[in-house]
């Protein structure tokens, strides 16, 4: 029975031993740690907390980023009874000194003596350290705070750990914070939400309902480990005795194929970009081998339309009275195709998953996974499991699984979960199959947000439930037809907040034109617009490709893929601006979960967007 987070070592230092837990093979030298090591340097990271003066409750923040020594760090300050402030070394410095302030930190962990020196500039007399802990590299001659390198830190645990009498933290209560993680925040300055270590548990227990893996199975980590979808994946895995490697963006393509992964974690935009990956090499092959492949996805997409339909998971049928006889047609059309797609499987689709490198599944998180994406894995045999949630649920609310894996949902809640879909004008409840504001209630909502009591109490009403922002339905219920698979799966429809209004008064989800604009090798980055005017807008970043078309062939080409890529959307983009700056974390314009900060975007691009409607009217 699991108490704290850190129990999970324990129990796995005793089932996997001298199993292998971590690789980080892009160190040097590279690092290699049996769960037997992994459990003693976390149990003497906690105690070089305390030996430092550390109590439990306090805070400590750890800025840093993916590698084995942030898993030893992050466990070790939980082992002792603190809690900690995370986030990576990409977010703004004043971000960064923003949360080790506000969160009440009495210490620092740090990922690098450059991210230090950054940092250092902005500290004024108001900051108060006990210490600073580096994970790599060397400390500085002179500092404000003592400074200790990881191994210095290391090795005062072990011997405070050999002395006689040495008192162990008091026993961690399941209610009490684990961690407090700062919202990514698309406007003004994020907010600590504080998870409990019951919060947590809850995702190590349960989320074997989307993937079962076993002693051995190896993960590729690439996301940012203070990102709760990754954190908890970890978490999870580790109880079954994995293997993890770690792996950057830049070594991604070379680590899948030095270590073949059976599962892999990530965003929809890696998997989108695997799949632009394959799209690219496709457009340099010969036009037989080209019209081969695309002939075969082709039967292949219609080969799996049907067989979603005879299986009862088609989505598409959800809302429809069930029709017996169109699932019997299917499944009889679907039996004629089959062989043309196992053959497209054994001469085009094996070579794209042996390329990709996923053995058993991709498993997908933090953002709205755009259908083509989802589509082209499932016509490969790549199995994409789509889950949904949010820090303040720490985060998992639903997710697909291996045995219903329906393309368009989110999945089922978890155990323990429920999921009401509200109005959202009169907070009322919503029969299945309409949409409205997804409120979740479970174990693993947050506690709150941190010294923050007024946006807590608007987040979580008075019977628990936690206001998402998120629009979404959930598919009706049918004992036969095309969607009999499909009942109680949540669909997800876009955020509330990002609705744009037309001054017609229709109201526009602009993330499924954004998703399906983004089909086109031209088009990088795109944020639809059109609050209040008669129709839509755009601002694109092109592709890196473009570089040597001219402005006016550049914009007739764009606009050809707008109108090819989105001509089954509900809306049509008119008027746009190609912009030269790409949208990213560092000019302010993505989050650290690379989603597009609307507001900012909005701000630092008005006068075109004014321009861009005026010259229409």
């Amino acid at each position: 029975e699991w108490r704290a987070v850190p129990d999970l070592w324990r129990s796995c230092s005793e089932k996997y031993g001298k199993r292998v837990a971590l690789v980080d093979p892009r160190r040097d030298p590279p690092v290699r740690m049996t769960y037997l090591q992994v459990e003693e340097a976390i149990l003497n990271f906690a105690e070089a907390m305390r030996s430092l003066g550390v109590s439990p409750d306090e805070h400590v923040a750890l800025f840093a980023d993916n590698s084995c020594r942030w898993l030893i760090a992050d466990q070790g300050i939980m082992a002792m009874g603190a809690a900690n402030a995370v986030r990576g070394s990409r977010s703004s410095d004043e971000e960064l000194v923003y949360i080790l302030k506000h969160s009440d930190s009495v210490a620092l962990v740090i990922d690098t003596p450059e991210l230090l020196k950054r940092l250092e500039a902005r500290f004024n007399d108001s900051l108060s350290l006990k210490f600073v802990v580096l994970l790599w590299g060397q400390k500085p001659e002179s500092f404000a705070f003592p400074v200790f390198t990881y191994e210095e830190c290391i090795s005062l645990g072990q011997k405070s750990r050999e002395k006689p009498g040495t008192t162990s933290a008091l026993p961690i209560q399941p209610q009490d914070v684990a961690t407090i993680v700062y919202t990514s925040g698309t406007t003004g300055n994020p907010k600590g939400v504080m998870l409990t270590h019951a919060n947590i548990i809850h995702q190590m227990k349960y989320l074997d309902q989307c993937i079962q893996p076993v002693p051995g199975d190896r993960f590729l980590s690439l996301l940012p480990p203070w990102h709760m979808y990754e954190r908890v994946a970890e978490y999870f895995t580790f109880t079954r005795g994995i293997e993890q490697v770690y792996t950057t963006v830049k070594f991604l393509k070379d680590d899948l194929q030095a270590y073949p992964t059976q599962y892999f974690v990530s965003v929809p935009l890696v998997y989108d970009t695997l799949y632009s990956g394959v799209q690219k090499q496709l457009s340099k092959a010969s036009g037989l081998r080209r019209a081969l492949v695309m002939g075969f996805m082709a039967i292949s997409s219609f080969f799996k339309d049907l067989k979603r339909i005879s299986e009862g998971r088609s989505l598409t049928r959800a809302k429809e009275h069930p029709n017996r006889l169109e699932c019997f047609l299917a499944g009889v059309m679907a039996m004629i195709l089959s062989p043309l797609h196992f053959l497209g499987d054994k001469i085009v689709f094996s070579k794209i998953r042996a390329a990709i490198g996923i053995q058993k599944a991709g498993i997908s998180g933090g953002g709205s996974l755009p259908k083509h994406v989802d589509k082209f894995f499932e016509v490969v045999g790549i199995t994409l499991l789509n889950g949904y949630g949010l820090t303040e649920s720490s985060p998992v609310v639903s997710t697909r699984a291996f045995s219903d894996n329906v393309l368009g949902t989110v999945g089922m809640p978890l155990p323990e979960t429920e999921v009401k879909i509200v109005d959202p004008e009169s907070r009322k409840p919503l029969a299945n199959g309409n949409k409205g504001i997804v409120t979740v209630r479970g174990p693993q909502v947050m506690k709150g947000y941190y010294k923050n009591p007024d946006a807590t109490q608007k987040a979580i009403d008075g019977d628990g439930w936690l206001d998402t922002g998120d629009l979404g339905w959930v598919a009706p219920v049918w004992k036969t037809g095309a969607a009999r698979k499909c009942g109680g799966m949540l669909v997800l429809e876009g955020r509330a907040k990002e609705t744009i209004v037309l001054s017609t008064g229709e109201n526009v989800e602009p993330t499924e034109i954004e998703e399906a604009a983004l089909q086109s090798s031209l088009i990088d980055q795109i944020m639809v617009v059109g609050q209040d005017q008669r129709r839509l807008g755009a601002l694109i970043v092109a592709s890196k490709d473009t570089a040597a078309t001219s402005a006016n062939d550049l914009k007739s080409l764009v606009r050809e893929e707008l109108q090819r890529c989105t001509s089954s959307c509900s809306f049509q983009i008119g008027p746009f601006v190609i912009v030269n700056e790409p949208f990213t974390m560092e000019n302010g314009l993505l989050t650290p979960t690379m989603k597009l900060r609307r507001d900012a975007i909005l701000t630092r691009y008005r006068n075109q967007i004014d321009y861009l409607f005026n010259k229409t009217l």
